[in-house]
């Protein structure tokens, strides 16, 4: 049945842009899996190795993609493109048979971002991106709305939709399934390369007259061996599950791997790390962490030297400068906030939460130093 002219009247130029709208945040995780099918390609390397802009013929040339797809790698090119992970050119030069005819040719470079997924790298993010795309992390999504219809007082209810979609707790998986436990330290890692030269450059100060580190949960180590490196004075250990570090060792005198749980004793020193720890849990098991972590800087025997944590987070509607960001950057944020909402218990904190758990568990004073992007330094005081 046809609209009257009047109801098609009714529709206006607001509707259509809501349409749109809606349209846009509908479709966002094609940006996402885009980005993923080229990352998987190896488009951003081929790029990379080809030394300069590559025309369209050369990049395919260069791509394990079966000939009768060739012709689809233009269309993956232009979304790419157009979201700013590669960027495009247009050369004209003279055709070889006809020194008079000019043939326009579009070229191919990277951008600083698809600069961040080369697979030699030394900032290569290419685990993270595979890690939040991963089915594992992504169906949890689909059962959200079931989810929250759910009574998780009781204790046969799962706690969080992850649990829902997989049969079992984030960490239990993790531990479980080598697959997936991989690629989350394999993240993880990828991470700590990419913030920790950040943090010891810029944010040296902060462990400046230390004699001790932890750096709890801190995987693999990348982030604590970038600080044993510059600051050799400072004796750092990396303290997380058993099975994370059981084979790990220090290649340096000041670094050291123990095992082990933070929610029953943490090894005692100057400061303890906590990196993309806290947003992790809720308020009450953070506050847990913390008064854990408050125990093991006053069981250090180091006297006069400041005691303090150190946590590497977001702070919502913050980033560099302590200026306001912007909305993007905000969403982003936000998003976090929904992915630790599916996962696991954790959330994403303004400045008002966090001292609101600094307070209860017993610290006195913190300080914020906005300049990690989406995340913050946060420094507190007992």
């Amino acid at each position: 049945m046809g609209l009257s002219n009047g109801e098609v009247g009714a529709i206006s130029h607001e509707d259509l842009g809501a349409q749109a709208h809606v349209w846009n945040h509908m479709f966002q995780f094609i940006n996402s899996m885009s980005l993923k099918c080229a990352v998987q390609l190896g488009i951003p390397d081929v790029i990379h190795n080809h030394g300069q802009p590559i025309s369209l013929s050369e990049l395919i040339a260069g791509l394990n993609v079966h000939p009768s797809k060739a012709h689809f790698i233009s269309r993956l090119m232009r979304i790419l493109v157009h979201s700013d992970f590669f960027a495009q050119h247009h050369h004209v030069h003279h055709d070889r048979d006809d020194a008079e005819e000019e043939v326009a040719v579009v070229l191919y470079s990277l951008t600083p971002a698809s600069g961040l997924f080369l697979k030699d790298g030394p900032l290569n993010t290419t685990p993270f991106l595979l890690m939040v795309l991963d089915p594992v992390i992504t169906d949890p999504f689909h059962s959200m709305s079931n989810w929250l219809h759910m009574n998780c007082g009781d204790d046969l209810v799962p706690c969080t939709p992850f649990e829902v979609a997989n049969g079992m707790p984030f960490w239990e998986l993790s531990a479980k399934k080598p697959r997936f436990g991989d690629l989350f330290n394999e993240a993880m890692e990828a991470d700590s390369k990419l913030i920790a030269g950040v943090v010891v450059g810029e944010c040296g100060g902060v462990f400046e007259d230390l004699k001790s580190l932890v750096d709890v949960g801190g995987g693999t180590g990348t982030m604590a061996k970038a600080i044993a490196n510059a600051f050799p004075n400072i004796n750092c250990t990396v303290f997380d599950q058993p099975h994370v570090v059981a084979d790990l060792e220090g290649m340096a005198h000041n670094l050291g791997f123990v095992g082990g749980d933070m929610f029953e004793e943490i090894p005692p020193a100057n400061a303890i790390l906590l990196k993309w720890i806290l947003h992790d849990w809720n308020d009450e098991e953070s506050v847990q962490i913390l008064k854990k972590c408050r125990e093991a800087i006053f069981l250090d025997k180091n006297e006069g030297r400041k005691k303090k944590i150190i946590i590497i987070d977001i702070v919502v509607g913050y980033g560099d400068n302590k200026t306001k960001m912007d909305k993007k950057s905000i969403e982003t944020q936000l998003m976090f906030d929904m992915l630790m909402m599916s996962t696991i218990t954790g959330k994403e904190r303004s400045e008002s939460e966090w001292e609101k758990i600094f307070l209860a568990a017993g610290f006195s004073h913190y300080n914020i130093t906005h300049m990690l992007g989406l995340r913050s330094l946060i420094e507190v005081y007992p």
